[in-house]
């Protein structure tokens, strides 16, 4: 698809979204564009004020930067989480479904689930986020 800024030859400016140019050329043709305002169907082209600016190219060093930072962030999500949810297990399932009905009060809880457990959950109306976690090296034997 593409966005065209367009003009009638009253002046008034809108935008207009196309197949590609030769649909726009064809409609055009045909009298199918008017202007939302005053009708006319007299339609030109404008320059967009659109515009992408090109970022610098990414070298080793930012790449590297970068991949630190989402670690970063990576490890203060797990920390969150961990200090901020009740950790129920492979009950997941069963927590989420109490509290949704109200058997439980409402509370953050995180553990693991099924795919089939997840799809009761939103069969359900049950909203949950799954956030992989990276492993801490707590768990290894």
């Amino acid at each position: 698809m593409i966005a065209y800024d367009l003009t009638c030859s009253q002046g008034h400016a809108f935008e207009g979204w196309f197949e590609d140019a030769r649909a726009f050329q064809t409609q055009k043709k045909k009298g199918l564009i008017t202007c939302p305002v005053c009708s006319c169907a007299d339609i030109s082209r404008i320059p967009s004020t659109f515009a992408i600016k090109n970022s610098p190219s990414l070298n080793q060093a930012s790449i590297q930067d970068a991949k630190t930072n989402l670690a970063a962030l990576g490890r203060q999500i797990q920390h969150y989480v961990e200090k901020n949810f009740d950790d129920v297990g492979p009950d997941f399932a069963r927590e989420a479904l109490k509290i949704h009905y109200g058997a439980e009060k409402p509370r953050n809880i995180r553990g693991v689930s099924t795919a089939q457990e997840e799809e009761t959950l939103r069969s359900e109306g049950v909203e949950f986020v799954k956030v992989p976690l990276p492993a801490t090296g707590k768990d290894k034997s």
